[in-house]
């Protein structure tokens, strides 16, 4: 048995962008990725090859990502130029209220490993609506190579060997954990793993489509292991359960209009950085210099300040999206960034009115384009597992507010602030630029402006802007900590903590952790329309095409 030293990890990338002239499939395991280009060379398209290689990642990274998730997708649609969202996120079951947390002593937050903190898995629905709605394939094909790696197994990764490790002890709160363990422990680098359970999950769904997960045998055992352990999960919910297919949001960052998912997604975050960011004097400086630094920092977090007050499931409540994305209101917040000074904890502004994670890129041969990115939240979510489904439930119910006042405050039939955000770009008129995406909580908006940032003023290539180094503002936290990767240098580190900034180092395995974001990017060079892709030096995955 080979081992692998974690202690000496590096991260040292010395990967080159992919170029390839057709269709390139990018994300974090090698394995999803060339079933996502098989499927292209079948015959599916972005959308076919996005949901196959998703169905895949679960049974190559359970620890990130599954069908007891949740997943988002923007589809850029070549013949039209259209940008279409998916919103396949689950709500809150009919009995989760405030009051009933306060009758059970809950208060302040939901427990992260409680089963009352597991919504409606909406991955299962929304790999189906993604397929029949803009694929051209059916579900039973699309699925197909997942089934056979749960049956024919995978070989486990050294990183994904590790955090099997880590979630071991959340697999053990449960009845069922044996399912997700290799005799009776978590699998280790180099070994096989196989689930025929989860097998058995996806063949339903192949063959039943989406109302076979929510509906008969997978929907009891759902409801079975979160209401034995606590949970007020019901057959009802699940049965309710639709995905939503609803317009994006976009802001202009430069000559291109970037595009992200509505709330209750945080995609909002994102823009909003951007928008600020737009009239910083970042051209022509070192991107890793301490300006440059301070000043996307302080973006991020007046971008934070106004996500964590405003971001909300609509169908709640007015989310003030145009006021929030108007040029006037960025261009106010941006005068609130002192060069010279850190602000920490900024309040959020007032608008004008107005009536643990996998990511994945696709693009065909046609140049549609699938920015698809699928969650358990944590690793292993909640780690409840439905008895003889070979799957972990998420735990998306922690990003509720237990505020009554709070427009993110949990209510029945509510969907919560969700961290997951696919992106997309395209040129001024329309035309593709990237899909992209950087997953990790609370690091996805920041990541999505670093990168931006890296690809869009500092004209990085998709590779180089991966592996540039990266700051995270510690978003669940107060007193605004900052953590910078390796690379960014001691002095820019120094002037950051002299700006008031509380600055902390962070390298090794935890860069690997998905902590400081693991992300992809392909993009179109618009001269040749060749397609330029990278993959994170920070995961296992890598980027394919032909």
């Amino acid at each position: 048995m080979f081992t692998y030293r974690y202690d000496e990890l590096r991260f040292e990338s010395r990967r080159s962008p992919l170029i390839a002239p057709r269709a390139a499939v990018a994300t974090s395991q090698p394995l999803a990725a060339r079933i996502g280009l098989d499927v292209l060379r079948s015959g599916g398209n972005a959308a076919d090859a996005a949901v196959a290689t998703a169905a895949a990642l679960n049974v190559v990274e359970p620890t990130m990502t599954g069908i007891g998730g949740d997943c988002f997708a923007l589809y850029f649609e070549a013949a039209t130029r259209q940008v279409h969202a998916v919103n396949g996120s689950g709500r809150a079951p009919a009995a989760l209220s405030i009051a009933e947390l306060e009758r059970r002593g809950v208060r302040g937050v939901l427990p992260q490993r409680s089963a009352l903190a597991v919504t409606v898995p909406g991955a299962a629905a929304a790999w189906c609506d993604t397929v029949e709605r803009h694929g051209r394939l059916a579900i039973a094909d699309v699925l197909a190579p997942a089934i056979a790696l749960c049956e024919d197994g995978v070989p486990v990764s050294p990183l994904v060997a590790h955090l099997w490790a880590e979630g071991e002890p959340h697999l053990r709160q449960g009845p069922h954990a044996d399912e997700m363990l290799l005799r009776g422990r978590p699998p280790r680098a180099g070994e096989i793993w196989r689930s025929p359970s989860l097998a058995r999950t996806l063949r339903a769904v192949a063959s039943g489509g989406a109302e076979s997960f929510y509906t008969g045998r997978i929907a009891e055992a759902v409801c079975s292991v979160v209401q034995e352990l606590g949970g007020v999960l019901d057959p009802a919910d699940l049965a309710a359960h639709r995905s939503t297919f609803e317009a994006p949001i976009r802001a202009r960052y430069g000559e291109h209009w970037i595009y992200e998912c509505a709330p209750p997604g945080q995609g909002l975050a994102a823009l909003l950085a951007l928008q600020i960011a737009s009239g910083l004097p970042l051209a022509g400086r070192d991107p890793r210099s301490s300006e440059v630094l301070h000043l996307l920092i302080e973006a991020m977090r007046l971008a934070f300040a106004d996500a964590r007050r405003y971001v909300a499931d609509p169908a709640f409540g007015e989310v003030p999206v145009e006021g929030l994305l108007d040029p006037a209101y960025a261009a106010g917040r941006r005068a609130l960034i002192d060069p010279a000074r850190a602000s920490v904890d900024p309040l959020a502004g007032s608008p004008p009115a107005t009536s643990d994670t996998v990511y994945l890129a696709v693009v065909d041969e046609e140049g549609n384009a699938c920015s698809f990115i699928n969650s358990n939240y944590n690793g292993f979510g909640t780690g409840l597992v439905p008895e003889g489904c070979g799957f972990t439930l998420q735990n998306r119910g922690r990003g509720f507010s237990l505020d009554p006042a709070h427009a993110n405050a949990v209510a029945p039939g509510k969907r919560p602030y969700h961290t997951i955000l696919p992106g997309l770009a395209t040129h001024a008129d329309g035309e593709l630029y990237a899909c992209f995406g950087v997953m990790g909580a609370f690091m996805q908006p920041q990541g999505h402006l670093q990168l931006l940032v890296n690809l869009l003023t500092h004209g990085m290539d998709p590779q180089s802007a991966l592996d540039a180094p990266r700051f995270r503002i510690v978003a669940e936290e107060e007193g605004g900590r900052v953590q910078l990767e390796e690379g960014i240098s001691d002095s820019a580190v120094g002037r950051l903590a002299g700006l008031g900034h509380p600055v902390e180092r962070v390298g090794g395995l935890y860069r690997a952790s998905g902590k400081l974001g693991r992300g992809q990017v392909i993009a179109r060079d618009r001269d040749s329309g060749a397609l330029w892709a990278g993959s994170d030096g920070r995961a296992d995955g890598c980027a394919v095409g032909y």
